[in-house]
């Protein structure tokens, strides 16, 4: 035990502070509140995006903002001594400072009228980005301060006061979970606030920190004061939201009213009534000349963190439901009399209204959002709907673990326009899972078909040149060819509308003659194109005009529109009207393209070469990357071929009618920005004190190895467990709070318990870096089928699980960090202690950035398994941590 130190009641080094039982805890309070505080306002900062503006701007300034950590390394590592004597001074100033420079950087940001719509082709825009970016920074660098100082002057008992420091942090995760059920999003600041003015308060128990009580209280004054009762007073905004957003759009219709409004973890539910809203999701054009009118007043816009509107339609009379006629929702309703119908996802209920109207004997419906079920079951949607939810079978979680569990089976399965995906979007979209439109999901709707039953899958089209379609071909085909072999060509009906929405309709035992008759009568009837059915031609002389004209759209000529679709010769107006099919009279589906849009085509050929073999070629030369979705890669995001990216994000003409894809660039953006600025700030130390701090400091480049790995390794375990997690949990706030709970709490006990290993540190270590490697790799290949298994459960139940599998690897996680900054303190290596937490902190924003590259280019697991592999190139690097020698001290 000759390595251990009891340091327990000192904080060791100049201007030491004796600290009792008392102390201690007070100083453990003060720093896990201080950084709870911080993790608090980083998740505050994404949900004010989220509703405001767009939550992938949040996570760029959150991302660049930790920098700050990095930053204070650096000076403190180069100015070590300075601090090291006004360690205390210095840190009661900088927390006291967080709580003020968090609600002021707010209403700076807010002010700034930032708008990522004109990112491109406004150039003060990016200025007005620097500036959220800067001052965003400012409680952060605050934060990273008060955190150094502490760190520094524990660094032979670093430990402990890392405990406290993750204990903190994960807990604020639970803090701020239950603060989005009290305070709407506009006052969830109320959280981190009030961390930090707990931290505060123990901050003065400590001996000479005392007198800084009065100060504080004044600092509290002008946080809450500021942001509750000053800006309000002031007219100053706290949350603006963006022109660009469904809300804003909707608060500017003429008559528009408030009805309802909600918030949890869930999200921010807003929604507006008025006559002047009018929702059609692909409702045919000729509804207007075949309807002697059309229902008036028909909607509500639910609205969810501003975005939308999700169409919520009231209870239609029997004369007026012949509007749902014209729905593409209708079309399983055609060939299917009486069905036993189940809803994939409820959403805003249409599916669900155009289920009832059409005679569906038994319809249950699923939703995973409850905030969308409590809506629903509140006056406002009861009155307006006719109580809709009294009238079907109600599953309160995702329909797809429901249908894997359940041993029902259904004459109708319906997932239509369930969110967003496939819908532009001028402020573009997060890169989000989207579980339900996998190729795992879709087979298991396909299993869940009564025989002869069918799956019907409708989503918007309104790309040009089409994206998301070509996803959801490609998934559906996969799925149904592993159940049903070369019998897939008969099992599918497809058609859209340009510009509208696409649907595919699958059949459990393939379609027959009468039925496709039906079918195509019915698209003929709406204006709709026949993309696919059984038997259908496809003319291949379009395919290599259609495949060039889309990459010459981007990469050869201006971005000005589509390819040309211009037919070699002039249509006779004696002939009969085309039936928009293409087809001979009297001959097979199908016919010669030409004429037809090319996204049209584009589809034709898809479902062509999926069908009969091909489609691996034709995707390859498809100006967009058309993977399919999996559980491991469950993502409507990433078109952008990595090839074509340097093209892309550097040139503006390229970028403006990509910003549907902004989100997955924005990453690409923010990894480069972050290595760039890491960099620059692990140099720093480096180029100014290289000769007086490191020269003679041995283990210095296997350190820096080491911290990256701990760094990078430990931030993309977190951040891919949050994207896996939404599979079981069903929504990312949700999933996060739990992660980052569960995360760090077990890691801070993992790091308490570190300092019992130092003696042995030279065996345990390597053993530990081989079984976490080992987990997380197995992590990698097995955790998606069990977050599968188990999302069927009671939601308690489901959060125990997910507890359950985060604990292993999470403990083990909390002793590499605290037993090598223990070890470099008590050799001396003060100067590398300080930066190497820097390294750390830096190496944490780089693989935060990489892994969404990472998991929309190669799988969620390719994600943990990096991080395995990172914690396995830590076990070399540790013996260079852990290498004795004595630096040379400073004078």
């Amino acid at each position: 035990m000759n390595e251990r130190v009891d340091a327990a009641a000192t904080i060791v080094g100049p201007a030491d502070v004796e600290l009792d039982a008392g102390g201690r805890l007070a100083l453990y309070l003060a720093v896990g509140l201080g950084a709870g505080a911080v993790i608090a306002l980083q998740i505050d900062i994404m949900r004010v995006f989220a509703v405001g503006n767009w939550t992938h701007f949040g996570s760029l300034v959150v991302s660049l903002a930790m920098l700050g950590f990095g930053l204070t390394s650096a000076v403190m590592a180069i100015a070590k001594n300075w601090f090291a004597r006004h360690w205390l001074a210095i840190a009661s100033v900088a927390l006291g400072l967080l709580g003020p420079l968090a609600v002021g950087a707010n209403l700076y940001i807010q002010r700034l009228g930032f708008n990522p719509i004109y990112l491109v082709s406004d150039p003060n825009q990016k200025w007005k980005l620097a500036e959220i970016f800067l001052a965003s920074l400012t409680p952060f660098l605050a934060g990273a301060v008060f955190l150094g100082c502490v760190f520094l002057k524990s660094n032979k008992t670093f430990g402990r006061v890392y405990f406290a420091d993750l204990a903190g942090s994960g807990l604020s995760g639970l803090v701020f979970l239950g603060a989005m059920y009290v305070f709407p999003p506009v006052d969830l600041i109320a959280a981190p606030l009030t961390l930090w003015a707990a931290s505060c308060v123990s901050w003065c128990f400590l001996p000479g920190a005392r007198r800084a009580f009065a100060p504080y209280v004044v600092s509290a004054a002008v946080a809450f004061g500021g942001h509750f009762v000053v800006a309000p007073d002031l007219g100053l905004s706290r949350l603006a939201v963006n022109d660009y957003k469904g809300a804003s759009y909707a608060r500017r219709l003429p008559e528009a009213k408030k009805v309802y409004e909600s918030w949890s973890p869930f999200g921010f539910l807003e929604a507006y009534s008025t006559s002047y809203l009018h929702f059609a999701p692909g409702l045919s054009d000729n509804a207007g000349f075949n309807l002697p009118e059309m229902p008036a007043n028909a909607y509500l816009g639910l609205y969810i963190d501003s975005d939308g509107p999700i169409g919520v339609m009231r209870h239609l009379t029997e004369k007026e439901s012949a509007y749902f006629h014209y729905l593409p929702m209708d079309y399983p309703y055609v060939i299917k009399k009486a069905p036993k119908t189940f809803i994939v996802q409820f959403g805003g209920g249409i599916s669900t209204e155009v289920a009832l109207s059409s005679g569906s004997k038994d319809v249950t419906v699923a939703e995973g959002n409850r905030a969308i079920l409590e809506a629903f079951r509140s006056p406002v949607f009861r009155n307006f709907t006719d109580d809709i939810l009294s009238k079907v079978r109600v599953v309160d979680y995702e329909g797809r673990h429901f249908l894997a569990q359940t041993k029902e089976k259904f004459d109708v399965i319906d997932l239509s326009l369930a969110d967003s995906t496939g819908l532009s979007n001028p402020g573009g979209f997060a890169v989000v899972e989207k579980f339900a439109y996998t190729e795992e999901a879709m087979e298991t709707y396909m299993r869940a078909l009564a025989e002869g039953g069918v799956l019907a899958v409708t989503i918007w089209n309104k790309e040009e040149p089409p994206k998301s379609v070509l996803k959801l071909y490609a998934t559906m085909a996969a799925a149904s060819r592993a159940l049903d072999g070369d019998r897939m060509a008969d099992s599918f009906f497809v058609a859209s509308s340009y510009l509208s929405t696409a649907t595919v309709l699958y059949k459990r035992g393939g379609f027959s003659v009468d039925e496709i008759a039906a079918l195509r009568k019915h698209s003929r009837d709406l204006s709709f194109d026949e993309i696919y059915s059984p038997g259908f031609f496809y003319d291949g002389s379009q395919t290599d005009r259609t495949l060039d004209g889309y990459v010459a759209q981007f990469f050869s000529t201006p971005v000005n529109g589509p390819p040309s679709s211009s037919a070699k010769a002039d249509v006779d107006p004696t002939a009969p009207p085309d039936d928009g099919t293409g087809a001979e009279p009297g001959g097979p589906p199908g016919g010669a393209d030409e004429g037809v849009l090319p996204s049209t085509v584009m589809g034709r050929l898809a479902w062509h070469t999926l069908v009969n073999g091909g489609w691996a070629e034709i995707a390859k030369r498809y100006v967009f990357n058309t993977r399919k979705l999996t559980n491991d890669a469950p993502y409507f995001a990433a078109y952008v071929k990595t090839k074509d990216l340097p093209q892309v994000l550097f040139d503006p003409d390229r970028l403006e009618p990509l910003q549907d894809e902004w989100g997955y660039l924005l990453i690409w953006a923010t990894l480069g920005v972050a290595c760039v600025t890491a960099a620059v700030l692990l140099a720093i130390p480096v180029i100014w004190g290289w000769r007086s701090i490191f020269a003679k400091t041995p283990g210095k480049a296997l350190s820096v190895v080491y911290f990256a790995c701990l760094g990078a390794g430990y931030i993309m375990v977190e951040v891919g467990l949050i994207a896996h997690f939404v599979m079981a949990l069903g929504n990312p706030t949700v999933s996060a709070s739990i992660l980052i709970t569960g995360m760090l709490v077990f890691s801070g006990l993992g790091a308490l318990v570190s300092e019992r290993i130092l003696p042995i540190k030279r065996l345990f270590m390597p053993a530990l870096f081989l079984v976490v490697g080992g987990l997380l790799i197995g992590y990698a290949h097995y955790l998606n089928a069990a977050l599968d298994a188990i999302g069927s459960l009671p939601y308690v139940a489901r959060l125990a699980w997910c507890f359950a599998f985060i604990a292993p690897p999470a403990f083990l996680m909390g002793f590499p960090m605290p037993t090598a900054m223990t070890t470099l303190g008590r050799l001396g290596k003060e100067h590398l202690f300080i930066w190497a937490w820097g390294v750390n902190g830096c190496f944490s924003v780089i693989g935060a950035a990489a892994a969404p590259v990472l998991a929309t280019n190669f799988g969620l697991g390719s994600v943990i398994e990096i991080a395995g592999v990172a914690y396995l190139l830590a076990l070399p690097a540790f013996f260079g941590v852990i290498s004795e020698g004595a630096p040379r001290r400073a004078a």
